[in-house]
């Protein structure tokens, strides 16, 4: 019987701190009517009402709560709690299934002890069954698949090149960037169709790949001679419209590439520099550059971490999203933002979502990321959950930002363009946030 009582008690003081936490006077009380003891009671992450209410930015209630003899030196104990969002709430599952989102799927396993083997990456660039995918200004050559007679959507698919394909490109390095990207993870059948043209000493039965970046000229007149082929552009939409192990590849590729249309030159001494491992290195030409002393991120590719995040009102019901004066008409999304030197990916949830849309967020929790290649970022995708719900957009950031209904959501997802408004397609990592949050399964 205790216990119900406990329960019970907790129950009451539960729904009094909801309260001051949306700044609700009369609702306060009424339940301080009938239960004055509440006033200085503490959660479970010792937080009192008048703690809720400054958090939250209600100074009227804050007002209200002192009027009625609120203890103001009581201090919580639990700063991380205070500092960090507390308790994770109970509409939050304690296990997140691993997603593999768009672009994180691959046909390759990078191989990156051979990057360093430069006999066996050049005797790999003239095997036969090595594979070459072209790119110009980032963009990679395609071809459409499938039946010509059908009635269903060609399939855009990566022109698969061969040495003889690219040779005349190779004999000009000064011309190009090579990177190796690779080896196929499952064995070909065709590939035992070249034993005769490659010694047994050399032939391990690893089909490489690697990605060639060639300029414009050279683009134009390889098209000319091949005119199945396009190159894909702009990025976007148009990369979310390839095959998803091979969108993979591409991400790879096109980050890279993108690094070291960058870094022509040594960030540390202005010289030049060339490229070595396979791609994944650039080294200044200038013998006393202190960048050739020690590991130093110059020299190597580099990756932007970005957090994109499900803001969840307090109550579990709704969810904030926001909109950029960019976005097509009617398109809503996940808010999103870089993680800046020194930060944790939690403060840059409660930071960004704070900047751009004036919520304050509490509790954050981990749920999938996916690489993004415009051109080099990976976004850390996040649920994290709102401890107060005035919207206040910073019109330098966002244009909009809007609390929307689960039963909107669920719509939007269902029926399309028909609502009001739209989320991003489903290979975005925000669609698949929104559906996380839902609890639709990632695969519909």
């Amino acid at each position: 019987m205790s216990s119900v009582k406990r329960s019970l008690n907790q129950e009451i003081i539960s729904q009094f701190h909801y309260s001051a936490a949306e700044g609700d006077i009369a609702k306060l009380t009424a339940i301080l009517s009938h239960s004055p003891s509440l006033l200085n009671e503490t959660s479970e992450n010792g937080w009192t009402a008048l703690m809720y209410a400054a958090r939250n930015g209600h100074p009227d209630v804050v007002q209200f709560l002192l009027e009625k003899g609120c203890d103001r030196s009581i201090v919580n104990t639990n700063l991380l709690a205070n500092a960090k969002g507390g308790k994770k709430p109970w509409f939050l599952t304690n296990e997140v299934e691993e997603c593999e989102n768009y672009f994180s799927k691959t046909l390759l396993d990078r191989k990156s002890e051979k990057r360093n083997n430069s006999d066996w990456l050049l005797a790999k660039e003239s095997h036969p069954a090595t594979v070459y995918i072209l790119f110009s200004d980032l963009n990679p050559l395609v071809t459409l698949g499938g039946n010509k007679e059908s009635f269903q959507q060609p399939e855009v698919r990566l022109c698969q090149l061969n040495y003889t394909d690219i040779k005349d490109y190779l004999a000009q390095p000064e011309k190009i960037t090579l990177i190796f990207l690779g080896v196929e993870l499952e064995m070909k059948k065709e590939f035992f169709n070249y034993a005769g043209e490659v010694s047994k000493e050399e032939e391990d039965g690893l089909v490489a790949w690697f990605a060639l970046g060639i300029d414009t000229v050279a683009a134009e007149e390889f098209k000319q001679r091949h005119e199945n082929c396009y190159f894909l552009h702009p990025p976007m939409p148009a990369l979310l419209q390839l095959k998803e192990k091979e969108a993979g590849v591409v991400a790879q590729a096109r980050s890279v590439l993108a690094w070291h249309s960058r870094y022509k030159f040594c960030p540390t001494c202005g010289n030049a520099t060339k490229i070595e491992e396979g791609g994944y290195k650039r080294v200044c030409l200038k013998e006393d550059c202190p960048s050739l002393h020690g590991v130093h991120n110059t020299s190597y590719p580099r990756v932007d971490p970005v957090v994109i995040m499900q803001v969840i009102h307090p109550d579990g019901t709704k969810c904030l999203l926001g909109r950029q004066k960019r976005f097509p008409p009617g398109m809503f999304t996940c808010l999103a933002g870089f993680i800046e030197p020194g930060e944790t990916i939690e403060d840059a949830v409660r930071r960004e979502v704070e900047e751009e849309s004036g919520v304050k967020v509490g509790h954050v929790q981990y749920v999938s990321c996916q690489p993004w290649p415009m051109p080099s970022s990976l976004m850390i995708g996040c649920l994290a959950v709102a401890v107060s719900t005035e919207i206040k957009v910073d019109k330098n950031e966002i244009e909009d930002a809007r609390w929307f209904t689960r039963e909107q959501v669920v719509d939007v997802l269902t029926k399309g363009k028909q609502q009001a408004f739209f989320v991003p397609p489903s290979r975005a990592i925000a669609h698949q946030l929104i559906k996380h949050w839902i609890g639709m399964n990632p695969n519909l």
